[in-house]
């Protein structure tokens, strides 16, 4: 691309050098840099990116973005104020602002973005689109899977996802739109044209400090729909949830409200679960409907309500809509039952805030024999504050096994003697090592009992310092399962 046009929108202090003619390549890792790179020095929470200025010039860097005057033989150097905010500007330009060419459905809520993206995109494609979605699994090009690090990813990878989804004749794409990705810019240049917002409830304190900040946070996702009314945009907001009166302030485009207590334009009524799936009546502006699901939970009729409202704003008809979604399988590693013949049940789940606890155990209420064990663990050198009150919520089971999740840096008995003041009985179990910890609530299980298997979801792995280790709370339950009952 044509060096002085990709600049032409990035305010800068001062150029050192001469601009080369064009640029082949974008990067923020020295690692990736190639003859004709421009390389954007980030200054990130363990490394900087300035400190690898003049390795990216050796490796062929012909342009470096930097905070800060650097003097690197002949190659070009732009220095500019905030080289996190120019990256969202660089990226946009460099790929076409590739999302103007896509239905962009973004998803923010602190819980239910994974499964309201899954449920879309799979939904997408029983509808015969092509669709793309990024988010906490990873980033899925219709049905192919690639891994991604974060939720929402930095602002160069979004805009290479989103022009990679483009190039592939994608119609569609869902991501999962997070708090720390707002604030940290990570979706500059994304245009959504649908934005929907599941719930806020704890979580996230240790980087937002109060529930309004992280409550400002989410709703940017709803301001930057733009003022453009030429534009047919719209906000999906969830009608139980208060904070959704003041993300409707935020826009002014179109909004459709869903719920299952309060007065909303979609409204599920007569809930019925079983152990293969749900079912409840909708009533919305097209009148009264008989929905089938696959899906567990009060908190997946509301993830369902959330994915159908979408899809009618976005023009399907609620009879393709309501097909589609009672095809649909869970979403992997959201309550996500694991298919054993054994005389216990166990289920998957992601849930690591109070309420998506309380949410899980409720899933399973309705259809309880037995007991109801519940394994749940919090993330080492994370928010402590909310973990006595994920013990509290996890006290609803008749058994609770506390563990760990990521412990990263922190050790066991630190996590532990957090969780275990917010137990409100004594049926519990404090095993610091995950896999023990999963080992331990099979052992326990009774014919007829409910396992829950918390915190982890589809993640395969553990992280402990700095590491990542393998760990699959999933293939583990099914080894204990079939070593004690077949």
């Amino acid at each position: 691309m044509n060096t002085q046009q990709l600049i032409e929108n990035v305010p800068f202090n001062r150029l050192i050098g001469t601009l080369p003619e064009t640029i082949e390549h974008i990067t923020m890792d020295s690692r990736e840099v190639r003859k004709g790179s421009l390389f954007i020095c980030i200054k990130g929470y363990t490394v900087d990116g300035h400190d690898f200025a003049a390795q990216a010039a050796v490796q062929g860097a012909v342009l470096i973005v930097s905070e800060q005057p650097l003097e690197i033989g002949n190659t070009a150097i732009l220095v500019v104020e905030d080289t996190d905010r120019v990256l969202g500007l660089l990226a946009a330009k460099f790929y076409g602002y590739p999302s103007k060419d896509l239905q962009m459905i973004g998803v923010t809520g602190t819980n239910g973005k994974t499964s309201v993206s899954g449920m879309l995109h799979s939904m997408l494609m029983e509808l015969g689109k092509s669709s793309a979605l990024t988010g906490t699994i990873g980033f899925n090009l219709n049905g192919e899977l690639h891994q991604s690090s974060n939720t929402t990813s930095d602002a160069l990878t979004t805009q290479r996802m989103i022009a990679q989804a483009k190039e592939t004749g994608c119609s569609h794409m869902t991501m999962e739109v997070s708090s720390h990705g707002l604030i940290l810019g990570r979706l500059a240049g994304v245009e959504f044209n649908t934005a929907i917002f599941t719930n806020l409830t704890h979580d996230h304190l240790d980087f937002h400090g109060t529930m309004e900040e992280y409550g400002h946070a989410k709703g940017l996702l709803f301001s930057q729909l733009g003022q453009n009314l030429q534009e047919k945009k719209q906000a999906v907001l969830n009608a139980d949830d208060p904070w959704s009166k003041q993300y409707a302030d935020m826009t002014p485009h179109p909004v459709y409200t869903y719920g299952i207590k309060e007065d909303a334009q979609f409204k599920a009524a007569g809930i019925h679960m079983d152990n293969h799936g749900t079912t409840f009546t909708l009533n919305c502006p097209e009148g009264e409907f008989a929905v089938s699901m696959k899906l567990l939970g009060h908190f997946n009729v509301s993830n369902a309500l959330a994915a159908i409202t979408a899809l009618y704003a976005e023009g399907f008809t609620l009879e393709d809509v309501l097909a589609a979604l009672s095809r649909i399988a869970p979403v992997e590693g959201r309550m996500q039952k694991v298919e054993l013949d054994a005389p216990i049940s166990i289920f998957i789940d992601y849930a690591h805030t109070p309420d998506a606890i309380e949410k899980a155990i409720d899933a399973v209420a309705d259809f309880k024999t037995n007991r109801i064990i519940f394994l749940v663990g919090t993330g080492g050198n994370r928010d402590k504050t909310k973990r006595p009150i994920m013990a509290e919520k996890a006290s609803v089971a008749d058994y609770v096994v506390l563990t760990t999740d990521d412990p990263r840096y922190e050790e066991y008995d630190s996590i532990l003697n957090d969780l275990q003041t917010g137990m409100a009985h004594d049926n519990f179990a404090c095993i610091g090592d995950r896999g023990e910890a999963v080992k331990h609530a099979v052992a326990q299980a009774e014919p007829g009992d409910i396992i829950i298997l918390a915190g982890k979801g589809h993640e395969d792995y553990q992280i402990i310092g700095s590491t990542k280790y393998p760990h699959s709370d999933k293939e583990i339950a099914i080894k204990e399962t079939l070593k004690k009952f077949c």
